[in-house]
């Protein structure tokens, strides 16, 4: 009765069916493991902006990594800002997901050292793209700046690509590693995203604070998966069943069709 599914078709389907439930079980953890990702994140978020300021050195140094647990931690620092060295961040979008720029402005502490701050977004409203953008400048003299601390940008992170020969003054990737080659002096590891003090005239636009309340679908992908996974072997019985009845009424009729009718 079953022979049938020693068939080449039956054996293909059967193969093809074998492969699909692994790998709908292993996208279902994926996405649960993206869902449990982004509930810590969530956490992690919450806790850095609920904490009080600390001082920026006492969680990055020169050449360090900022840690996951540092992420969005809210860090001050007491130095000057460097205009003369200031670099743009090209393609980068603001609140209502129009391209301009990041202002990138080396701040230089009271120990000689550098703290980069991304002072925020300013529209990419030059005559080119390769024209160095009008800047407003930040406080003049000695300044305290309070701001979310944040990992060096990388391509495997972002997805962006880190070109080189840019226009002058021009960076695609925050990079405190390439800053400190640059400015030929110490670059704390990492950057903040300037939330104090607030700009003149509201321009450069402050980066906003992160969402950490959404956790996005992934839960829900990783149930449907694993639905799916159940679904395939179910599906493979109902149609193994189909084919025994089709063949059996097509034996049937066969089986009717031969005999003599009688008179």
């Amino acid at each position: 009765m079953y022979r049938f599914l020693l068939s080449r078709q039956w054996v293909i389907l059967t193969l093809v069916a074998l492969a699909l439930i692994p790998t709908m079980i292993e996208l279902g953890f994926w996405q649960l493991h993206r869902h449990e990702n982004r509930v810590a994140l969530n956490k992690v978020i919450a806790d850095s902006l609920a904490a009080e300021p600390v001082p920026a050195e006492s969680l990055t140094s020169p050449g360090a990594e900022v840690e996951d647990a540092d992420l969005y931690r809210r860090v001050t620092a007491k130095g000057r800002f460097d205009t003369a060295h200031e670099v743009v961040v090209r393609r980068r979008t603001n609140a209502d997901d129009e391209v301009g720029f990041h202002v990138l402005t080396p701040f230089v502490l009271d120990d000689g050292k550098v703290l980069l701050v991304n002072r925020g977004w300013i529209p990419a409203d030059g005559p080119s793209q390769t024209a160095f953008p009008k800047i407003p400048a930040p406080a003049e003299g000695e300044t305290t700046v309070t701001g979310r601390l944040m990992p060096d940008q990388t391509t495997a992170e972002s997805g962006i690509k880190d070109v080189r020969g840019l226009p002058d003054r021009q960076v695609m990737l925050i990079s405190s590693e390439q800053a400190a080659e640059r400015l030929g002096k110490q670059v704390l590891g990492g950057y903040i995203e300037l939330t104090s003090p607030e700009p003149k005239g509201d321009t450069p636009e402050l980066i906003p604070a992160p969402d950490h309340d959404s956790i996005g679908n992934h839960m829900a992908y990783a149930i449907q998966w694993w639905l799916f996974s159940a679904g395939v072997p179910v599906g493979w019985v109902i149609l193994a069943r189909r084919e025994v009845r089709d063949r059996a009424e097509a034996a049937k009729q066969e089986r009717t069709e031969a005999e003599p009718a009688t008179v």
